[in-house]
């Protein structure tokens, strides 16, 4: 691994996290579809460093400080962690001629983490079964991790153009 490819896998999450957060901008502006509260992702990862990884509902959990802040340095965090992964199992080809498929089939492949990592550990349940519409939770998970697929290809296309 070389400081091209650690450059690259920022430059890529940062990029594919932007759009995933302008896609749920977009909802949550044009139709009124509310997004993740990264927040409750930082108070859920203060209490994991504490030992505790399953919460019966994150909200009504003890506040950690600071996180909002946690949430979102998580959330950009991982999608960072995510595109090196992508760029670990393409190689350097597809860093120089990307194509949608590897990067689109990756972030579809992305929603196994809040469906059993994080829904879980919110107290949601896997897969968000423990939400009042679990299929409504689902799909706006799989739509969230769609857009970073396509987030990734866009970055991916504009490095390449770039370099």
């Amino acid at each position: 691994m070389t400081a091209d490819f650690f450059t690259h896998a920022l430059a890529l999450g940062i990029g594919a996290t932007l759009v995933m957060d302008f896609w749920a901008w977009f909802l949550r502006r044009f139709f009124n579809i509310p997004s993740l509260n990264y927040g409750m992702v930082g108070r859920w990862s203060g209490h994991l460093l504490r030992g505790r990884f399953c919460h019966e509902n994150i909200a009504k959990a003890e506040p950690v400080a600071g996180e909002a802040a946690i949430g979102w340095a998580l959330h950009y965090g991982i999608g960072i962690v995510f595109a090196a992964m992508l760029l670990a199992l393409c190689g350097p080809e597809w860093r120089i001629a990307p194509t949608p498929l590897p990067a689109l089939g990756f972030g579809l492949l992305s929603v196994a983490a809040p469906f059993f990592i994080l829904q879980p550990g919110l107290g949601a349940g896997i897969a968000a079964s423990k939400t009042p519409q679990p299929n409504v939770a689902r799909l706006r998970s799989l739509s969230a991790h769609v857009s970073f697929g396509v987030g990734l290809y866009l970055a991916a296309l504009l490095l390449a153009h770039l370099l």
